[in-house]
């Protein structure tokens, strides 16, 4: 039997005694685009860093490819953070060049070809554009690598709603068909469409979980009409 890419075994995160994530078990496989579901405060960034290994366990494991996060995993994880990192007075040619250096599987044909057919200037500070075109630019530069797990953590929440779907399938579609996504979202409605599977969790709590097209045909609903029948019900929404 083929080895899980993403497991996680009674996985907690604490922080003074307040429960970030609690007792999270889940077992994830290659070659899937898996959306990561919740409120505000629900843990889905926790698990995230997690996973990158930005952020230590308080209780519990989470194994990428059967190791902990760490240096082995670095090499398999591309991870895209909620906030922008790069010196905003570095022009998108020096950014590449940046991940060129860093990076040994970063592929920068690839990054070229991509940001050319979303219209961004290589030669262009990222001062000087727009929040969601900084956004293009790191979602571009984190999927051009050759890696086996990609963590976004809200990928396109700048983007503006007629581009998302082209940059959906210009950029999550061109990865590895071996590789799985794991992507955090508010706006299900515009990645649903390019998901497998989905998460959804709360409090730190696995809710539920399953395939997204068993949810279509089970109950007639898109995953978005049921992530907001589930949360109407909850105290946390």
């Amino acid at each position: 039997m083929d080895q899980k890419l993403i497991v996680t075994d009674r996985l907690s995160k604490s922080y003074g005694g307040l429960f970030a994530l609690r007792d999270l078990s889940l077992s994830l496989d290659s070659g899937r685009i898996i959306g990561l579901l919740g409120p505000n405060g629900s843990g889905k960034t926790t698990l995230i860093k997690i996973l990158a290994g930005l952020l230590t366990p308080t209780a519990g494991r989470a194994l990428i490819d059967g190791s902990e996060p760490g240096e082995r995993t670095k090499s398999l994880v591309s991870y895209l953070p909620e906030r922008p990192y790069f010196n905003s007075y570095m022009t998108v040619s020096e950014c590449l060049s940046f991940f060129e250096d860093f990076y040994a599987d970063f592929d920068r044909l690839q990054a070229e070809r991509m940001l050319l057919s979303l219209g961004v200037p290589v030669d262009a500070k990222l001062k000087h554009l727009s929040k969601g075109t900084k956004e293009k630019v790191q979602l571009v530069l984190v999927m051009s690598r050759r890696a086996r797990l990609y963590l976004l953590d809200e990928p396109i929440a700048g983007v503006d709603p007629a581009a998302r779907d082209y940059i959906l399938k210009t950029i999550i579609s061109s990865r590895n068909p071996d590789s799985s996504v794991l992507i955090s979202t508010h706006l299900i409605a515009d990645v649903e469409s390019f998901l497998d599977e989905f998460l959804l969790i709360n409090r730190g709590q696995l809710m539920l979980s399953g395939d997204v097209k068993r949810l279509h045909a089970e109950r007639n609903m898109s995953l978005d009409h049921y992530f907001r029948e589930v949360f109407a019900c909850s105290a946390n929404y």
